[in-house]
């Protein structure tokens, strides 16, 4: 075959196999194209043109196959062209190499025009078969939606693409364009510059996550994840890189809304304050779910009570309890703790009452508040949107989370309503376990007060201020108590304690020992006794107690007997602190006190701590949650700073009531993790003018003796009007002691606002009150005296008993 025809094949090849093709590459030839044989015909098939890719396939020059049949060439010529000068339009067939092997080939045939020739094009067929594939790989990948595949030549110009109307910027994406033509500037460099790093390194890039924008839309971002790889011609030279943009701007989407039911799950419920609760779903749902979020509820949830059900429009006596973001620009009608106007009858606000879920346009919006004179006083600015999910729980609806969206952010979802649902149902049942805890805390805390006696009480032994702050955790009380009792002959106990326990069977426990205490502190008990008394109960309690609660009965408690007129003041600790004494020279200081078990171990006994106490001292009686700030808190560096606190506070001109105030609020946290109890006892004498003592001896003979002594002492009071009912007192009791008693005896009377008349023997012979027949020659000495006085008693003490009685004086000094 002559160079005129070979060359003329080459032509024909090259026309042939570029006809209709643009985009050519270096020099008109394709890489598609690279390493194809053809080979021209004549009307016998024998070989008429032989190109220089036909010899690289066959390894035939062109003169070794010139004029020869194209049917020698073919290895196994299929039967139906065995015999025909048939040329078949394309085929399959193995030829025969140079070197003796065969080569599996696929061809193609055309009649050229205006001549008999035939133009045969062949490949291996495994070249063919990867450009099959390959094609048929490309076509199943472009008609894939949420894949946009782009082929970028070496200046990332867009060659070729599937991106169609509303896959990147809703509109076709010509070749020829860039990125920056359909993305935002700095998106679109930041994607180049991904491709450009392929392009020079031929590293692929596999799922790359990239946040863009469309340059029309920048307000709305879609998530992409690229994977790109170099494209290479047959030589391995760069000719551009093939970029897959896989949309997951739905997955992004349902990852955030999975992130936003887990923050609700987190950090919704986790306050049992009904507005702390309500404001944290309000912080959850901004910016994640909407530009703006309320909570209303209804006005009697604030208080711990069950909403009414309310049908129609009006006024729904709703009330906003939270706002997100607190520095959001909120209309002037929308305010923390403002009640929610009254509103039109709108089929919507019907489904929101019902306990759906509903969405509202502007218009829809503004015919539900009443009309468009209400809109700048209740509508965000720019709000296009608004979410109002009830908050349903227990068939009653509590209140309402209101999203509004704003600006150029996207209109609520049909799957956003559904995770809406989902989160308002969560929060609808931490507002109701939050709502019912604030009724179960004020419910105890009333009962606790109600348990507790009056914050302040004047005697003559000391004036006292008592303050209680309930825990803000779990069930509101503790137990805590304090109490102030008057005892006879001017003397006042002190009491300060602590239940085992919580809520409403703490407070309830709290009271039957309080009961309990001022009985037996009637009977003028010493502190340690009367503790072992009430430990007793504590045992009685808990074998009461159901089965499994008996180790949660149990208490500790302090217990002190201030006397005026000596100035001592006798206490005993059954596992309390000890109380803080603070003297009248500013000094402050904790009373060394042996404490005892506390009252719920039984059989151990108590030990009691006498100590002096000057007039205008402060005795601060506690529980352990004025100290006792948790585990990483030692007790001992809260006595410290409640024993500083108490002598920088308890200055003689200051109240005590607001004394004691102030120190809570200093020492305790704002939410308090236990009931914490503060009693204040600011202590009084007796002036030493106003009590009298006399030693009775042992001899009936001083009956007479006493009466007189006690009538000059009355006289010389000014108490002229007792002096007869005190002679006769005066008579029996020392008739009594002389009689029945153990030397040595005496007589005390102690003028205050009352006559105190003692006397104090050696026996602990218990006096019994009787009423003595008409034919008893004695009996009647303390039937008398009962008669006479207004009270009268016994106390017994370490070193014998006490009998006294008190009269009213008319004019107290």
């Amino acid at each position: 075959m002559d160079r005129a025809n070979t060359e003329n094949a080459d032509s024909a090849a090259a026309s042939a196999g570029t006809t209709g093709v643009s985009g050519a590459g270096p020099g008109g030839r394709l890489s598609a194209f690279d390493g194809l044989a053809a080979a021209v015909l004549d009307d016998r098939g024998a070989v008429a043109g032989w190109t220089g890719t036909a010899e690289d396939l066959t390894g035939f020059c062109a003169e070794e196959v010139s004029g020869r049949p194209v049917r020698e060439l073919v290895a196994d010529l299929p039967d139906d062209l065995r015999g025909t000068t048939h040329m078949p339009t394309s085929g399959r067939v193995r030829l025969w190499h140079r070197g003796g092997h065969t080569i599996d080939v696929t061809f193609r045939t055309t009649r050229v025009n205006g001549s008999a020739q035939f133009l045969v094009l062949a490949a291996p067929t495994y070249h063919v078969a990867d450009h099959q594939n390959g094609a048929a790989l490309l076509r199943a990948l472009s008609a894939q939606h949420r894949i946009t595949i782009a082929l970028h030549d070496t200046d990332l110009t867009t060659m070729q693409t599937n991106a169609m109307p509303g896959t990147l910027d809703g509109r076709p994406v010509q070749p020829g364009t860039r990125l920056c033509d359909v993305l935002g500037a700095e998106d679109a460099e930041n994607l180049e510059a991904v491709l450009r790093q392929v392009l020079e390194t031929g590293v692929p890039v596999v799922h790359r996550n990239q946040q863009v924008s469309r340059r029309h839309h920048p307000a709305r971002r879609h998530a992409l994840s690229l994977s790109a790889f170099r494209l290479e011609d047959s030589r391995g030279r760069p000719t551009g890189v093939a970029a897959l943009y896989i949309d997951d701007t739905d997955q992004l989407r349902a990852r955030r809304h999975l992130d936003l039911a887990r923050k609700v799950a987190e950090r919704v419920g986790g306050s049992l304050d009904v507005v702390r609760t309500a404001q944290d779903l309000a912080d959850v749902l901004v910016p994640a779910f909407g530009d703006l979020a309320a909570v209303d509820l209804a006005q009697s949830v604030f208080d711990g009570e069950e909403p009414a059900e309310r049908l129609g429009g009006g006024d729904l006596h709703l009330r906003n309890a939270a706002l997100a973001p607190a520095t959001a620009v909120w209309p002037a009608g929308i305010k923390r703790g403002n009640p929610v106007p009254p509103l039109s009858d709108h089929p919507l606000l019907r489904s929101f009452q019902h306990g759906e879920t509903v969405i509202y346009g502007r218009d829809d919006f503004v015919a539900l508040i009443g009309g468009p004179h209400l809109v700048e006083q209740l509508l965000p600015q720019d709000a296009h949107a608004v979410m109002v999910a009830p908050l349903y729980a227990r068939s009653l609806t509590l209140g309402a989370i209101v999203v509004w969206r704003t600006g150029h952010s996207d209109p609520f979802t049909d799957d956003e309503e559904d995770l809406m649902r989902q989160i308002a149902s969560r929060g609808a049942l931490a507002i109701d376990n939050a709502r019912r805890y604030t009724r179960e805390h004020r419910a105890a805390v009333a009962l606790q007060q109600s348990l507790l006696p009056p914050a302040t009480t004047d005697t003559p032994a000391a004036e006292t201020a008592g303050v209680y702050l309930p825990t803000g955790r779990g069930a509101g009380t503790s137990g805590d108590w304090y109490d102030a009792i008057a005892l006879p002959s001017l003397r006042l106990a002190l009491v300060a304690g602590d239940v085992v326990g919580h809520g409403i069977p703490a407070s309830a426990t709290m009271g039957r020992l309080r009961a309990a205490i001022q009985p037996l502190a009637d009977l003028e008990l010493e502190p340690d006794e009367l503790l072992t008394r009430i430990a007793e109960l504590v045992q009685r309690l808990a074998a009461e107690a159901p089965c499994g609660n008996h180790d949660v009965v149990g208490a500790t408690c302090l217990y002190a007997i201030y006397d005026p007129v000596t100035r001592r003041c006798a206490m005993a600790s059954a596992g309390h602190p000890p109380p803080v004494l603070v003297r009248p020279d500013g000094t402050a200081e904790a009373v060394d006190i042996l404490p005892g078990p506390p009252l719920s171990v039984c059989g151990m006994p108590y030990e009691t701590t006498t100590i002096d106490l000057e007039p205008g001292s402060v005795l601060a009686l506690y529980t352990d949650g004025l100290v006792d700030r948790g585990a990483d808190d030692d007790i001992d560096d809260g006595l410290r700073r409640l024993t500083d606190a108490l002598a920088v506070s308890c200055r003689p001109e200051r109240a005590l009531n607001e004394t004691g105030r102030a120190l809570l609020a200093d020492l305790v946290d704002e939410a308090p993790r236990d009931d914490a109890t503060l009693l204040l006892a600011r202590t009084r004498a007796v002036p030493g003018e106003d009590t009298a003592h006399w030693q009775i001896p042992a001899d009936p003979a001083a009956v007479s003796e006493a009466r007189e002594w006690s009538t000059r002492q009355l006289v010389m009071w000014g108490l002229d009007d007792l002096l007869f009912p005190t002679e006769l007192i005066v008579s029996e009791l020392v008739t009594n002691a002389i009689r029945y008693g153990r030397p040595p005896a005496e007589l005390r009377l102690i003028r205050h606002n009352v006559l105190v008349c003692e006397v104090t023997d050696a026996s602990s012979t218990q006096p019994r009150l009787r009423r003595a027949r008409t034919t008893d020659e004695g009996g009647r000495g303390l039937f008398l005296v009962a008669q006479l006085a207004e009270r009268w008693g016994c106390r017994h003490g370490q070193n014998g008993k006490t009998i006294w009685s008190e009269q009213s004086i008319e004019c107290p000094r």
